[in-house]
């Protein structure tokens, strides 16, 4: 709990410089995607979804982009993929990377969802009142994060480290939401919010 007490409290003094940041500057998308070009091969495009449990950044909110980038480059968010890869960007660097990603629209996938599954997640996140900070189509606002058409895989593993103290946010809202969930039920609202969109 000690560490994640760290963290909260180093993620609440970058959420105030990061605020600071995006008011006093406006972000450069093309100069980000200068940046960005070794993302792809993992985070997908618009056009390919990405490598397996790994999410897509194409379209996803700007400062939570940041946030998360920053995290991972002072390792304070411990990503093995991820070690080293951010290292040499500046807090301008991953501005720009961040509003590149986010004016890109999100890859689709082609998979078919199962009805039950699905119709099971969405009673679950209507009950969690998931929409009440990721917003009713799951798209996410600032710092809360796009959910929509996300990659499944990704969303379990995600969910399952909050429910196990192995994740934090800016702050534990989410390990105390997803406390104690079962492995079937973070499954189905995985399964649900990968296929959001889906009729």
């Amino acid at each position: 709990m000690a560490v994640i007490r760290r963290a909260v409290a180093f993620v609440g003094g970058f959420t105030l410089a990061a605020g600071a940041a995006f008011a006093q500057s406006s972000a450069d998308p093309s100069r980000g995607e200068a940046k960005a070009a070794a993302c792809s091969a993992c985070h997908g495009s618009p056009e390919r979804l990405p490598v397996a449990g790994t999410p897509f950044l194409a379209g996803q909110q700007e400062e939570f982009t940041v946030l998360q980038m920053f995290l991972l480059r002072e390792g304070v968010r411990d990503v093995p993929q991820m070690a080293g890869m951010l290292s040499g960007f500046s807090d301008r660097d991953l501005i720009d990377v961040a509003a590149y990603f986010a004016r890109q629209a999100p890859p689709r996938s082609n998979a078919k969802p199962d009805p039950g599954l699905r119709a099971r997640g969405a009673a679950l996140s209507k009950a969690m009142g998931c929409g009440s900070c990721h917003l009713a189509d799951y798209r996410g606002q600032k710092q809360v994060p796009l959910l929509s058409n996300q990659r499944e895989d990704y969303l379990v593993a995600s969910l399952k480290a909050y429910r196990d103290n192995k994740s934090t946010g800016p702050d534990t809202t989410m390990n105390g939401v997803l406390y104690r969930m079962a492995d079937s039920d973070i499954q189905a609202l995985a399964h649900y919010l990968a296929n959001v969109s889906e009729k």
